[in-house]
């Protein structure tokens, strides 16, 4: 059985991808996490480094996690010699996540990391927990503009991560036609989280982000209306945990998945497993190839 996938170029070796924000920060860190997933994602780079916010940065819930880490990293000098180094010592795509404040910054970013070794840019239009980039996942036309800007600049793949928050379609769709060529759908859900002694927000920055099982059903429904509407491809995220849940993403349309919250909650190693099941499930269905399952869902 064959697992694996070609999402706009990229060669994946199964339909797992490090989601954006969990571990990949290093190169130590990249090559432990090559040996399960078919890509990697950096947690998102902006052009100057960026402390974040103030703690608490992150609750663990029954049924996920809050986290408001405000974009913490090195900036894009710092993170370039980072790619670099991974790019030597791992053998699945890389994929570097951009954020910014202004259109000018994401297209340097994004161009410096593409010539630090990228072999793709996920565009951060929807964080939660900073107003200024989510604006952008809630206005097709400013995330049309910014896709336009940024796409010239790049001989690689350009992916674009969007919110449930909005008219999901209606931005993929304008991001679609101004050159993107996948969309990762979604991103953490808005969020708040008040103590009940204090009578105050926990976060600094009052919202934060809802990740994982509790957002699940929200994803698919996000996936389901886009493989509908747009014809690139895309990438399902939010709440996976186990191997149904990938199979129930790419049966809603997903070509690939990308996984956060779980790895923190059941380790790295487990997905070895859930990648066996795969294989498994693909042999008693009767299906040659993972990839024949995208969107089954949708046929009559």
């Amino acid at each position: 059985m064959s697992l694996e996938v070609n999402v706009c170029g990229l060669k994946l070796k199964n339909p797992l991808i490090l989601a954006s924000g969990v571990l990949g920060i290093s190169t130590a860190m990249f090559k432990r996490l090559s040996r399960v997933f078919g890509a990697l994602t950096t947690k998102s780079i902006g052009l100057k480094p960026r402390k974040g916010h103030r703690t608490p940065v992150v609750v663990p819930l029954e049924y996920g996690v809050l986290n408001s880490m405000g974009l913490p990293n090195p900036g894009v000098e710092e993170f370039s010699r980072v790619i670099r180094e991974a790019k030597s010592k791992v053998n699945v795509p890389i994929i570097a996540s951009v954020y910014g404040f202004t259109i000018r910054e994401y297209v340097k970013t994004a161009f410096k990391l593409e010539e630090a070794g990228a072999d793709a840019i996920e565009l951060n239009l929807s964080c939660p927990h900073v107003g200024e980039i989510r604006a952008a996942s809630q206005n097709p036309e400013l995330a049309g503009k910014i896709v336009s800007e940024v796409k010239p600049s790049l001989k690689v793949p350009l992916l674009v991560k969007l919110s449930a928050e909005t008219c999901i379609v209606d931005v993929a769709r304008e991001c679609e036609k101004s050159g993107a060529d996948a969309i990762v759908a979604i991103n953490t859900l808005k969020a708040v989280c008040i103590d009940i002694w204090s009578c105050k927000p926990v976060f600094k920055s009052i919202y934060c982000g809802l990740s994982g099982p509790a957002i699940k059903p929200v994803a698919i429904r996000c996936v389901y209306d886009l493989y509908e509407k747009v014809s690139i491809p895309i990438i399902g995220v939010g709440g996976i945990t186990s191997w149904e849940d990938i199979i129930e993403f790419m049966l809603a349309g997903a070509s690939a998945v990308e996984i956060g919250t779980a790895i923190a909650l059941k380790g790295i190693e487990s997905f070895k497993e859930e990648i066996r099941h795969l294989s498994k499930y693909l042999v008693k269905k009767g299906f040659k190839s993972i990839s024949d399952i995208i969107g089954l869902a949708h046929k009559k």
